[in-house]
């Protein structure tokens, strides 16, 4: 790590002073973009999607678990995979947190992928995670809000991914879609999509790393990163039942 300039206490409060203005002006462009955000119009749902949950089939309505917001992420995890993308895990591992405070300000927080939820369960269990994760095998959910590609869509160029033309080969991407209910009519209206980088937002072990002198220390993006019971002083807490 290549060391910036040693200075005096006096300078380098004037440095972070300098710094602090931008850092809220930064602050402040991004409540405007959240405004503006909010202000999106929305597009109403009107397909019926069913889910696959441990407590059987339910609909997009039913997800919402008595909350007129819900946010879906779109987790990697394709029919026939083992393991869920690294980069959905880590970003995963910050959401048992956010849900304890979520679900008490009229927020929902749910996964969805496409692998039937046989499949998956394991590796959740494994990951040792609280949140619900449900399948969307056998209706269009994943695709329609473009985190899932057929591969015919793909082979005739007619896939898209974060509002563009998707050239990739992979059939399951990654990203978050946010809906409302009206607890009045039981409308319920999508209002967001985000995909590819647009997710660095929900990692909060990111905005740690973004304070250090070395910042996420990275060749590639989050190439260091590791499904979290791979790391070497990785412990699996005690089960209570033997």
């Amino acid at each position: 790590m290549k060391r910036p300039e040693i200075v005096s206490r006096s300078q380098w409060l004037d440095a972070r002073k300098t710094l602090l203005a931008r850092e809220k002006e930064h602050m402040r462009a991004y409540d405007r973009l959240c405004e503006e955000r909010r202000a999106l119009p929305w597009v109403r749902v009107d397909k019926d999607y069913v889910f696959d949950t441990p407590d059987g089939k339910k609909s997009l309505a039913d997800l919402f678990d008595g909350r007129s917001q819900l946010i879906v992420y779109h987790f990697m995890f394709g029919p026939g995979w083992k393991e869920g993308c690294v980069g959905c895990s880590f970003l995963a591992d910050h959401f048992d947190g956010a849900n304890l405070h979520l679900k008490h300000h009229d927020v929902t927080l749910v996964v969805v992928s496409r692998a039937p939820r046989a499949e998956f369960e394991p590796f959740k269990k494994r990951m040792n995670w609280d949140f619900p994760w449900f399948s969307s095998a056998g209706s269009d959910f994943n695709y329609d809000f473009d985190a899932s590609f057929r591969p015919e869509d793909i082979a005739a160029g007619k896939a898209t991914y974060n509002f563009r033309p998707y050239e990739g080969k992979m059939e399951d991407l990654h990203g978050e879609s946010v809906f409302v209910r009206d607890p009045d009519t039981g409308e319920i209206f999508h209002t967001y999509s985000s995909y590819a980088r647009a997710g660095d937002a929900l990692i909060g072990a990111h905005t740690f790393l973004d304070m250090t002198p070395k910042g996420r220390n990275e060749d590639g993006v989050m190439n260091w990163v590791k499904l979290h019971d791979l790391y070497e002083d990785y412990k699996q807490a005690d089960s209570c039942c033997h």
